[in-house]
Protein backbone atom coordinates (compact mmCIF):
# COMPACT_ATOMS: atom_id res chain seq x y z
CA UNK A 1 0.00 0.00 0.00
CA UNK A 2 1.30 3.46 -0.93
CA UNK A 3 2.46 5.57 2.01
CA UNK A 4 0.26 8.67 2.48
CA UNK A 5 3.07 11.11 1.74
CA UNK A 6 3.90 9.25 -1.49
CA UNK A 7 0.32 9.21 -2.81
CA UNK A 8 -0.64 10.92 -6.04
CA UNK A 9 -3.36 13.56 -5.70
CA UNK A 10 -5.93 11.08 -7.06
CA UNK A 11 -4.88 8.49 -4.47
CA UNK A 12 -4.91 11.12 -1.75
CA UNK A 13 -8.42 12.27 -2.71
CA UNK A 14 -9.65 8.67 -2.50
CA UNK A 15 -8.07 8.22 0.94
CA UNK A 16 -9.38 11.53 2.26
CA UNK A 17 -12.92 11.03 1.02
CA UNK A 18 -13.20 7.92 3.19
CA UNK A 19 -12.72 10.14 6.24
CA UNK A 20 -14.20 13.46 5.17
CA UNK A 21 -17.90 12.63 5.79
CA UNK A 22 -17.34 11.85 9.47
CA UNK A 23 -15.49 15.14 9.88
CA UNK A 24 -18.08 17.07 7.85
CA UNK A 25 -20.77 15.90 10.28
CA UNK A 26 -19.23 18.26 12.86
CA UNK A 27 -17.29 20.81 10.83
CA UNK A 28 -19.12 21.07 7.52
CA UNK A 29 -17.44 20.72 4.15
CA UNK A 30 -14.53 23.07 4.67
CA UNK A 31 -10.79 23.32 5.29
CA UNK A 32 -11.24 22.47 8.97
CA UNK A 33 -12.86 19.13 8.13
CA UNK A 34 -10.24 18.52 5.45
CA UNK A 35 -7.39 19.17 7.88
CA UNK A 36 -8.92 16.79 10.43
CA UNK A 37 -9.29 14.08 7.78
CA UNK A 38 -5.70 14.67 6.64
CA UNK A 39 -4.42 14.30 10.19
CA UNK A 40 -6.02 10.84 10.51
CA UNK A 41 -3.95 9.56 7.59
CA UNK A 42 -0.77 11.45 8.40
CA UNK A 43 -0.81 14.01 5.61
CA UNK A 44 -0.10 17.74 6.04
CA UNK A 45 -3.20 19.94 5.74
CA UNK A 46 -1.65 22.01 2.94
CA UNK A 47 -1.16 18.90 0.78
CA UNK A 48 -4.73 17.85 1.47
CA UNK A 49 -5.88 21.25 0.25
CA UNK A 50 -4.02 20.64 -3.01
CA UNK A 51 -6.07 17.47 -3.48
CA UNK A 52 -9.28 19.48 -3.11
CA UNK A 53 -8.24 22.79 -4.60
CA UNK A 54 -11.83 23.26 -5.78
CA UNK A 55 -13.00 23.59 -2.20
CA UNK A 56 -16.24 22.34 -0.66
CA UNK A 57 -17.94 21.56 -3.96
CA UNK A 58 -15.11 19.28 -5.03
CA UNK A 59 -15.21 17.48 -1.67
CA UNK A 60 -18.96 16.87 -2.00
CA UNK A 61 -18.49 15.73 -5.61
CA UNK A 62 -15.84 13.21 -4.53
CA UNK A 63 -18.04 11.87 -1.74
CA UNK A 64 -21.05 11.45 -3.99
CA UNK A 65 -18.82 9.65 -6.51
CA UNK A 66 -17.74 7.30 -3.71
CA UNK A 67 -21.41 6.67 -2.93
CA UNK A 68 -21.96 5.75 -6.59
CA UNK A 69 -19.30 3.06 -6.19
CA UNK A 70 -20.73 1.78 -2.90
CA UNK A 71 -24.16 1.53 -4.49
CA UNK A 72 -22.80 -0.52 -7.40
CA UNK A 73 -20.88 -2.81 -5.04
CA UNK A 74 -23.95 -3.35 -2.85
CA UNK A 75 -26.07 -4.38 -5.85
CA UNK A 76 -24.01 -6.33 -8.41
CA UNK A 77 -25.53 -7.12 -11.82
CA UNK A 78 -26.46 -10.69 -10.87
CA UNK A 79 -28.51 -9.41 -7.94
CA UNK A 80 -30.30 -6.74 -9.95
CA UNK A 81 -31.00 -9.15 -12.81
CA UNK A 82 -33.41 -11.10 -10.60
CA UNK A 83 -35.56 -8.02 -9.86
CA UNK A 84 -38.28 -6.16 -11.70
CA UNK A 85 -37.19 -2.77 -13.01
CA UNK A 86 -39.25 -0.97 -10.39
CA UNK A 87 -37.58 -3.02 -7.64
CA UNK A 88 -34.14 -2.37 -9.09
CA UNK A 89 -34.64 1.39 -8.92
CA UNK A 90 -36.04 1.16 -5.40
CA UNK A 91 -33.09 -0.96 -4.25
CA UNK A 92 -30.57 1.40 -5.85
CA UNK A 93 -32.04 4.49 -4.20
CA UNK A 94 -32.11 2.69 -0.84
CA UNK A 95 -28.50 1.56 -1.32
CA UNK A 96 -27.49 5.21 -1.69
CA UNK A 97 -29.45 6.12 1.43
CA UNK A 98 -27.78 3.28 3.35
CA UNK A 99 -24.33 4.55 2.32
CA UNK A 100 -25.21 8.04 3.55
CA UNK A 101 -27.05 7.01 6.71
CA UNK A 102 -24.05 7.09 9.11
CA UNK A 103 -23.36 10.68 8.03
CA UNK A 104 -26.80 12.23 7.74
CA UNK A 105 -25.69 15.62 9.03
CA UNK A 106 -22.92 15.60 6.42
CA UNK A 107 -25.62 15.04 3.77
CA UNK A 108 -27.56 18.04 5.07
CA UNK A 109 -24.42 20.17 4.96
CA UNK A 110 -23.54 18.88 1.49
CA UNK A 111 -26.97 19.86 0.18
CA UNK A 112 -26.50 23.31 1.72
CA UNK A 113 -23.22 23.66 -0.20
CA UNK A 114 -24.89 22.62 -3.45
CA UNK A 115 -27.81 25.01 -2.85
CA UNK A 116 -25.49 28.02 -3.05
CA UNK A 117 -26.12 30.02 -6.25
CA UNK A 118 -22.60 29.54 -7.58
CA UNK A 119 -22.94 25.76 -7.17
CA UNK A 120 -26.29 25.29 -8.90
CA UNK A 121 -24.72 23.96 -12.10
CA UNK A 122 -22.71 21.45 -10.06
CA UNK A 123 -25.81 20.43 -8.10
CA UNK A 124 -27.66 19.71 -11.35
CA UNK A 125 -24.71 17.75 -12.76
CA UNK A 126 -24.32 15.62 -9.62
CA UNK A 127 -28.05 14.88 -9.47
CA UNK A 128 -28.08 13.91 -13.13
CA UNK A 129 -25.00 11.70 -12.63
CA UNK A 130 -26.69 9.85 -9.78
CA UNK A 131 -29.89 9.29 -11.78
CA UNK A 132 -27.96 8.18 -14.86
CA UNK A 133 -25.87 5.67 -12.90
CA UNK A 134 -28.93 4.21 -11.24
CA UNK A 135 -30.69 3.73 -14.56
CA UNK A 136 -27.59 2.23 -16.16
CA UNK A 137 -27.16 -0.22 -13.28
CA UNK A 138 -30.85 -1.05 -13.63
CA UNK A 139 -30.14 -2.08 -17.23
CA UNK A 140 -31.67 0.87 -19.06
CA UNK A 141 -30.54 1.19 -22.67
CA UNK A 142 -33.07 3.78 -23.84
CA UNK A 143 -32.01 6.55 -26.19
CA UNK A 144 -33.43 9.84 -27.34
CA UNK A 145 -36.28 11.49 -25.47
CA UNK A 146 -36.99 8.43 -23.29
CA UNK A 147 -33.40 8.44 -22.05
CA UNK A 148 -33.75 11.99 -20.73
CA UNK A 149 -37.28 11.73 -19.36
CA UNK A 150 -36.41 8.62 -17.34
CA UNK A 151 -33.49 10.38 -15.73
CA UNK A 152 -35.41 13.57 -15.07
CA UNK A 153 -38.19 11.57 -13.42
CA UNK A 154 -35.77 9.60 -11.26
CA UNK A 155 -33.88 12.76 -10.35
CA UNK A 156 -37.12 14.22 -9.00
CA UNK A 157 -37.93 11.05 -7.03
CA UNK A 158 -34.40 10.72 -5.65
CA UNK A 159 -34.12 14.39 -4.72
CA UNK A 160 -37.41 14.36 -2.84
CA UNK A 161 -36.47 11.12 -1.09
CA UNK A 162 -33.15 12.60 0.00
CA UNK A 163 -34.93 15.56 1.58
CA UNK A 164 -37.25 13.15 3.38
CA UNK A 165 -34.26 11.14 4.61
CA UNK A 166 -32.36 14.03 6.22
CA UNK A 167 -35.33 14.82 8.49
CA UNK A 168 -36.44 11.22 9.10
CA UNK A 169 -36.47 10.22 12.77
CA UNK A 170 -38.28 6.89 12.28
CA UNK A 171 -36.66 3.57 13.10
CA UNK A 172 -34.43 2.30 10.29
CA UNK A 173 -35.68 5.21 8.16
CA UNK A 174 -39.04 3.50 7.67
CA UNK A 175 -40.71 6.81 6.77
CA UNK A 176 -38.17 7.41 4.01
CA UNK A 177 -38.78 3.94 2.59
CA UNK A 178 -42.53 4.53 2.64
CA UNK A 179 -42.07 7.93 1.01
CA UNK A 180 -39.98 6.38 -1.77
CA UNK A 181 -42.58 3.67 -2.37
CA UNK A 182 -45.32 6.29 -2.72
CA UNK A 183 -43.31 8.37 -5.17
CA UNK A 184 -42.53 5.34 -7.32
CA UNK A 185 -46.19 4.27 -7.19
CA UNK A 186 -47.15 7.70 -8.52
CA UNK A 187 -44.65 7.42 -11.36
CA UNK A 188 -45.84 3.92 -12.27
CA UNK A 189 -49.49 5.03 -12.34
CA UNK A 190 -48.58 7.90 -14.62
CA UNK A 191 -46.62 5.61 -16.95
CA UNK A 192 -49.58 3.21 -17.15
CA UNK A 193 -51.88 6.13 -17.93
CA UNK A 194 -49.60 7.27 -20.75
CA UNK A 195 -49.50 3.74 -22.16
CA UNK A 196 -53.30 3.69 -22.44
CA UNK A 197 -53.39 6.83 -24.52
CA UNK A 198 -53.66 6.08 -28.24
CA UNK A 199 -50.41 7.08 -29.94
CA UNK A 200 -50.78 10.35 -31.78
CA UNK A 201 -47.87 12.05 -33.56
CA UNK A 202 -49.21 15.44 -32.47
CA UNK A 203 -48.77 14.43 -28.84
CA UNK A 204 -45.09 13.61 -29.24
CA UNK A 205 -42.68 16.32 -28.29
CA UNK A 206 -41.07 17.93 -31.32
CA UNK A 207 -38.38 20.55 -30.85
CA UNK A 208 -39.12 21.93 -34.33
CA UNK A 209 -42.87 22.27 -33.59
CA UNK A 210 -42.11 23.81 -30.19
CA UNK A 211 -39.76 26.42 -31.66
CA UNK A 212 -42.24 27.10 -34.44
CA UNK A 213 -44.96 27.85 -31.92
CA UNK A 214 -42.65 30.25 -30.11
CA UNK A 215 -42.07 32.08 -33.35
CA UNK A 216 -45.63 31.88 -34.66
CA UNK A 217 -47.91 31.53 -31.60
CA UNK A 218 -51.41 30.15 -32.10
CA UNK A 219 -54.21 32.67 -31.93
Amino acid sequence: MTEPLDMTLDELRAALVERLPQEAVFEGWNDKALAAAAETIGVPADRARLAFAGGAGQMVDAWFAAIDLQMAEALPPETLAEMRVRDRITALVLARIAAMAPYREAVRRALAVLAMPHNMAMATALGWRAADRMWRLAGDTSTGFAHYTKRMTLLGVYGATLLSFIDDESEHYADTRAFLDRRIDEVMRFEKFKARIKPDPDRHFSIARFLGRLRYPTR
